[in-house]
């Protein structure tokens, strides 16, 4: 049953084919059973749970029910929840409960959704690969050996793995997009500001933004929809009327223009990811897209952009983990100065370390102008090329990650080669663009490969039509992993 569209799991509890209470045991069961071999869940509460669904029971029996209302959700732990842990899988916040509830949470909660969960992540999303965790690397359904990709790999892996319907993710420089590649799911990241970054906490504020994995972009379109909308506790939260980002998903796709930069389809593709990545635009001719060659001249300086900004940023963030108010502190110290550099320095892991001295060395005097402020340039010409290459095409399409999920510690050691697998997602998190990836095929080892497609500001509906109608046309989103 959890293997089914969320419309089909809601005219189900419509029909009293199944209550909340069964679905949500289902959920929980289903964690038990798989979650020692995934690690996608680091805290589940199963008592929270089924008094939500009972709750939400009552509401579908009370004629009160919405698309979400009794579905069971997870949502990653980096988004504040009330009385649950909240560590951003770090042992900076291991024992942090947190006294309220983001955004997010309170959206779909308000939308009647079940939260049964917490799900792992890259330390602070900082990572790639979900193996940044103090709970340990998250792994991928289809190949326990392999990485679910990051920092939203817990949410991805939980989904493919029919843990749950439907998860939560925040994309920063593809977070949403790279792991749901590697899993096989469905991804959104929206345009930046859509969704409040209040109660998510902060890696690197001007790029983090909330997202939607599922299995579907028909099941993504209703989440968003529900987590959307102005909060005025965020000064980048865009008060934009309501939107519904399924209204177009029957659309057809005859008159779209998909651009095909020809900056992603060089040197860098694995094989196996260049042949889903050509058949899949082949199905998208013949639903009547389509195609023509557009340039991203600076996309070959995301990467190093990218990796300035973002470390800046986290730099500032970071600062108020100190072992002072709330988080980890360090058992033994002498002064207030050491405290704080013990507590930093147990609390904190590796790669959020690298990124904290990265962040503080290109903001320090003498550098600032040299890096900070040169990324910053870089930022704006990045988005220059986006807005010309929508003034020839609707979309750009291309591959989410030049190869599929790859072995659990085989570029731990070597941080840029970690970094350069985001090299076609991180320029759309510069720009602030809505980004979309889904199944489109699978290379070598029956590994997922996943489609990216971009769109212009506030295009949401039109990347969620386009993925549908593909959907509809293929089944590469309604093949499940083994046990899954």
């Amino acid at each position: 049953m959890l293997n089914a569209s969320l419309q089909a799991l809601a005219a189900a509890l419509a029909d009293k084919q199944v209550s909340s209470v069964e679905l949500t045991q289902a959920a929980l069961d289903r964690i038990a059973a798989r979650n020692a071999d995934i690690n996608a869940f680091v805290h589940v509460d199963p008592e929270g749970a089924l008094a939500a669904a009972r709750a939400a029971d009552a509401r579908i029996a009370a004629g009160e029910a919405g698309p979400l209302t009794g579905i069971p959700i997870a949502h990653k732990d980096v988004f504040c929840t009330e009385g649950l842990p909240t560590t951003c899988a770090s042992r900076m916040l291991a024992n942090f409960v947190s006294p309220y509830d983001a955004h997010v949470v309170a959206r779909l909660k308000q939308a009647g959704s079940v939260l049964v969960g917490k799900t792992n992540m890259d330390e602070f999303a900082m990572g790639s690969s979900n193996e940044n965790s103090h709970f340990g690397a998250a792994r991928n359904p289809w190949d326990s050996t392999r990485v679910p990709g990051g920092s939203s790999g817990g949410s991805a892996a939980a989904v493919a793995a029919g843990m749950v319907p439907v998860a939560t993710g925040t994309d920063t420089g593809g977070s949403v997009r790279q792991p749901a590649s590697f899993c096989g799911v469905t991804g959104i990241k929206p345009t930046y500001g859509v969704v409040s970054r209040y109660g998510m906490i902060a890696y690197a504020s001007s790029l983090d933004q909330g997202g939607v994995l599922a299995r579907s972009a028909a099941d993504c379109a209703p989440v968003l929809s529900a987590m959307a909308g102005f909060d005025p506790r965020d000064s980048t939260s865009l008060d934009r009327p309501a939107e519904d980002f399924g209204r177009d998903l029957d659309k057809p796709l005859a008159g779209l223009r998909i651009g095909l930069p020809r900056e992603y389809f060089g040197e860098g593709m694995a094989d196996d990811v260049r042949g889903a990545v050509e058949a899949a635009l082949d199905a998208y001719r013949t639903l009547g897209a389509t195609t023509v060659e557009v340039s991203l001249p600076n996309s070959k300086l995301a990467i190093p952009a990218y990796y300035v900004i973002a470390p800046a940023e986290a730099s500032s963030n970071l600062s108020r983990f100190d072992g002072v108010r709330y988080g980890y502190r360090a058992p033994e110290y002498g002064d207030l100065n050491d405290m704080y550099a013990k507590s930093r320095a147990q609390g904190f892991g590796a790669e959020v370390k690298r990124r904290i001295l990265v962040g503080t060395y290109v903001l320090s005097h003498g550098y600032y102008d040299a890096y900070y402020l040169q990324a910053q340039k870089l930022r704006r010409l990045i988005a220059d090329d986006f807005r010309q290459a929508f003034g020839q095409c609707d979309v750009i399409a291309g591959p989410t990650a030049p190869s599929t999920a790859y072995e659990i510690g085989t570029k731990c050691n070597d941080p840029v080669q970690m970094y350069l697998g985001d090299i076609y997602t991180v320029a759309v998190n510069l720009a602030g663009l809505p980004a979309l990836s889904h199944p489109a095929g699978f290379g070598t080892g029956s590994l997922p490969v996943g489609l990216q497609l971009v769109g212009d500001y506030f295009s949401e509906a039109r990347l969620l039509n386009a993925a549908h109608q593909f959907q509809q046309a293929t089944d590469w989103h309604a093949r499940r992993p083994p046990e899954a």
